[in-house]
């Protein structure tokens, strides 16, 4: 049961990594937090928190764009082509195909989130001055995903392989390259750098909040098609950014807003750009307690994902 679960997981993660779309959502991701140091001209004194909040953000909303899009392919997808009622017709329990489902989904959003953690990290360091860029760090990016491209756009010409997995494998090759060579460049401020490194606590938050999105999407994917499913994912989203405000406070007077503030997913614990903005360190102890917060919801929506799953109807079911 375990090897099936690990083929169907790794099945389903080269599955994600093959779609030009998660290509193109990662290539996007990149680039745009690559010219962010570009606009630290427009702001005074601020050019570092510019970059910070613009680079965490692009990751969470993609990340979550991504987190829908793959859950969709991974599930939905393969539910109303009948697919998935190939592998269940095997000695494969409804349980671990989906549990394996999930952990493919999450293994695709982890790289995703890696390159775009490493990229908030070089971004960082290119914009290290008001007035002054460091250009030798930004030609060092934009070559690592150039680079990334060719050697997919390489692989896929000897070797007829996927070209977006291809890719995106290179990506997770020469995009850390290109960060260990920003990394032991020339600095110019050294604060700039322990900046830097306090910022990895917050990235690790962001990988909590889109993984709890994976898992959301996941679930709702067993009976919703994408469209459905990004609707109700965006509402979710948009509740949990102000759930505080339009659900805790009347928390203490009515038992649905209780519930439902127990339900959704409350996203601002995972923003802590404001804390880096007040140069205050995010704690490892929060970070523990973010995933804590993370096996409770992930393992709520998988058990839901596990019971709306176990009666679904698989395949088309068509008279000719």
């Amino acid at each position: 049961m375990f090897a099936c679960g690990y083929q169907i997981a790794k099945n389903t993660f080269r599955e994600i990594l093959r779609e030009p779309i998660f290509l193109l959502i990662v290539l996007s991701a990149l680039v745009l937090i690559g010219i962010y140091p570009l606009f630290t001209y427009f702001v005074f004194r601020q050019q570092i928190k510019l970059v910070v909040d613009s680079a965490m953000a692009t990751t969470m909303v993609f990340g979550w764009v991504t987190a829908v899009l793959c859950a969709s392919h991974a599930i939905a997808r393969e539910i109303r082509t009948g697919t998935a009622l190939l592998v269940l017709a095997k000695p494969v329990e409804r349980p671990v195909f989906l549990i394996a489902k999930i952990l493919g989904v999450l293994g695709a959003l982890g790289l995703f989130w890696f390159l775009c953690s490493l990229a908030s990290l070089m971004a960082v360091r290119i914009a290290k001055d008001q007035f002054r860029l460091d250009y030798r760090a930004l030609a060092v990016y934009f070559g690592a995903i150039a680079l990334g491209c060719a050697a997919g756009g390489l692989r896929n010409y000897l070797r007829r392989s996927s070209f977006p997995m291809a890719a995106v494998i290179s990506l997770g090759a020469t995009v850390p390259l290109a960060w260990l060579i920003v990394l032991v460049l020339p600095r110019g401020a050294e604060q700039l750098t322990r900046y830097a490194w306090d910022m990895v606590p917050a990235l690790i938050l962001i990988l909590y909040a889109v993984c709890i999105m994976g898992t959301i999407a996941t679930a709702l994917s067993t009976r919703l098609e994408l469209v459905s499913n990004l609707l109700v994912c965006s509402t979710v989203f948009a509740v949990g950014l102000v759930s505080d405000y339009m659900l805790g406070r009347f928390a203490d007077t009515s038992i649905v807003a209780r519930i439902l503030y127990c339900i959704v997913p409350n996203w601002q614990l995972f923003w802590a750009a404001d804390a880096l903005a007040a140069k205050r360190p995010i704690p490892w102890g929060y970070v523990g307690l973010g995933a804590a917060y993370l096996a409770l919801f992930a393992g709520f929506f998988v058990t839901l994902a596990v019971i709306l799953f176990r009666d679904r109807e698989i395949g088309r079911q068509e008279v000719v």
